[in-house]
């Protein structure tokens, strides 16, 4: 299946890094978390990926197209240093489309940019370039295709920790509450869809909210709940826990690292 990335937002929250590059190039080790994104997809065997381009988009370009996998992978130098004998390699066998999509573009008009390099795909993968997850991607193409769904996405529990509170309609405070956490299910991106998708998104359509209401009122969207690790690269505090586990080997993510069915829950 062929992976859509929507890399063209301008990662506002992300300042201290966005203001210079785009987020799906701020690092996570030595690599940008969308290579680690597209390691997860190419681990499943998905490995035909179409880039949405947008803000700094032309530094994307520059970094795959001037990527020297000896810069992050292990490798023997020896011939006076005419010869490399890579270790392990990462990208020799994807292909990788790069488009335009604008620099204001929404999610939807994105998809619909690239509509013509989806063209003879019965389903295909779609996501956001910030949130890794070890979710098992095969698993959620398996249940979808088993319905009639035109999509499907990751459901992921969230929590809602900020003060809760109850108030009259003349602003008297009748009750707060921080100590008290709501569990939530949110959209944690990961999307398979159908190429029937594109006769629910209108001109300026934004993706999850009018086509996916749309596909709501017809009983057309499913979720697959996930109750593993999911975490998107949302604040500059969301980096600095992402480098944390980096640098501690704890990278759920990682699942090429794991042993085949090796399947960890995170909460």
């Amino acid at each position: 299946m062929k992976v859509v990335l929507f890399c063209g937002g301008m990662g506002t929250r992300l300042r201290e890094h966005s203001d210079t590059i785009p987020k799906p190039l701020v690092n996570i080790g030595s690599r940008p978390i969308i290579w680690h994104l597209m390691r997860y997809y190419a681990h499943y065997g998905h490995k035909d990926f179409i880039l949405c381009l947008g803000f700094r988009g032309e530094m994307i370009r520059d970094y795959f197209l001037n990527y020297n996998e000896c810069m992050s992978n292990d490798f023997t130098l020896s011939g006076n240093g005419r010869q490399i004998e890579l270790h392990s390699s990462d990208i020799h066998d994807w292909r990788i489309t790069f488009v335009d999509t604008g620099v204001h573009s929404n999610i939807g008009q994105r998809l619909m940019k690239v509509r013509k390099h989806l063209e003879g795909e019965r389903a295909f993968l779609a996501n956001y370039a910030d949130g890794l997850s070890d979710v098992p991607i095969n698993r959620v193409i398996a249940e979808f295709e088993d319905k009639r769904a035109v999509a499907t996405f990751v459901g992921v529990n969230g929590w809602h920790s900020f003060h809760t509170v109850d108030a009259t309609p003349e602003g008297v405070a009748t009750r707060i509450d921080g100590r008290s956490t709501r569990e939530l299910l949110i959209n944690g991106g990961y999307f398979v869809l159908r190429q029937d998708i594109f006769n629910y998104i209108d001109h300026g359509d934004e993706l999850v909210e009018q086509p996916f209401q749309r596909l709501i009122q017809k009983r057309l969207l499913t979720v697959y709940r996930h109750s593993g690790f999911w975490r998107a690269m949302d604040t500059f505090k969301d980096k600095i826990t992402f480098d944390r586990m980096e640098a501690q080997d704890d990278c759920p993510w990682m699942v090429w690292k794991k042993p085949l069915g090796a399947q960890q829950c995170y909460r």
